[in-house]
């Protein structure tokens, strides 16, 4: 059907074209070095230029006001499961909690190992589709320090697409799989974290954004490259980071500025999720359980009413160009995670491959 490969995984994910060609062009000789940027020092003025440089085009993307700090870190967002209350929070203190699907459970496991941990299950069912019950009927403790969520969860492709509406509460939101896929009112939130590996780059960097005065809350018995205060203080060189990734995620900045900011890729990023959603539901040889209010616009979830198939539709799409569609082994059927950097060309590809194979074995 087509020559040219397009990669739906969930990451590490698909990267910009632009972005891997620049990153070849200047992969020996970076900033007219005669180094590449793996051999260079993270303390030269050259690699400090491009943390400065990495930190203003993320605050200018997101808008972030200036009562906000920005760190890029090492350990993935799993590292911050453990992180963020151990930084926060006493060991009897409570935390609330919020499930949505996988990765909001996996962080509250970590975290009830630092704190004491409410979790509010927000997943209900509606004519055999879920959906996540409205923030206003979250029933959030009082005594709880912070509040933390997840608004994409890539495996079950479920989002909270609400914005937080509490008031004198510490919200912290895992933004891994969203975050740089549309403006978010940053005021909203007290932390967010999101490993890189999706919509910011590759895999090595975690970035933070944290409001100064949670800064002061870490502790010190916090080890070191975990500590938020010490990240800080060292302008996230504490220790040596993974400077490629660093690297990496300020071209996809730098690509993202290009293409207009936020409000442009969201455009492009909800046209590409409705033209597969579209297909979806024009069809009951597939199937997507999840109401339409919730659907994930950057993990499209969904498994064929024969269900025998579905290998059979892995196989045939992988010799079709289309790769990694294979969903996480504890959902199983097909994701096709879509984020930013996945051109509408791929998704037109999916849907039309669709298509075919719903025509060839619609009577099996």
């Amino acid at each position: 059907m087509n020559n040219k490969t397009y990669n739906f995984s969930s990451g590490p994910s698909m990267l910009p074209i632009e972005v891997m060609n620049q990153a070849k062009k200047e992969f020996q000789n970076w900033n007219n070095l005669g180094a590449s940027i793996l051999e260079i020092s993270h303390r030269s003025k050259e690699f400090l230029k491009l943390i400065t440089n990495s930190k203003k085009n993320l605050r200018n993307l997101l808008n972030i006001p200036k009562n906000y700090k920005i760190l890029f870190c090492h350990g993935g967002a799993r590292g911050q499961f453990a992180a963020v209350p151990m930084n926060l929070l006493k060991k009897n203190d409570k935390a609330d909690y919020i499930y949505s699907g996988y990765w909001s459970k996996k962080a509250e496991e970590e975290a009830k190992k630092y704190c004491c941990t409410n979790v509010i299950n927000t997943i209900s069912l509606h004519d055999k589709k879920k959906y996540i019950i409205p923030m206003k009927q979250w029933k959030i403790n009082n005594k709880s320090k912070y509040i933390h969520y997840c608004p994409n969860e890539t495996i079950e492709g479920i989002s909270i697409h609400e914005e937080p509406i509490f008031k004198n509460k510490y919200v912290i939101g895992d933004f891994s799989s969203t975050l740089l896929s549309r403006p978010i009112d940053i005021n909203k939130y007290s932390l967010i974290y999101a490993s890189a590996q999706k919509n910011l780059g590759t895999s090595g960097i975690t970035i933070i954004i944290i409001k100064k005065e949670l800064i002061k809350n870490s502790k010190q018995n916090v080890p070191s490259i975990l500590n938020y205060k010490t990240m800080l203080e060292y302008n996230s060189i504490f220790n040596t980071p993974t400077n490629f990734s660093w690297y990496l995620s300020n071209l996809v900045f730098c690509w993202l500025k290009k293409k207009g900011g936020l409000k442009e890729i969201e455009k492009i990023n909800i046209k590409k999720s409705n033209l597969l959603y579209k297909k979806i539901d024009s069809s009951n040889f597939y199937i997507n359980n999840i109401k339409k209010e919730n659907r994930s616009i950057m993990n499209v979830v969904f498994k064929l009413k024969n269900e025998k198939l579905n290998n059979i539709f892995l196989k045939e799409s992988t010799l079709n160009n289309l790769y990694s569609l294979k969903n996480h082994k504890v959902a199983g059927g097909i994701r096709a995670s879509i984020y930013n950097s996945m051109p509408i060309e791929g998704i037109k590809l999916l849907v039309k491959f669709m298509s075919y194979f719903e025509k060839k074995y619609k009577y099996e």
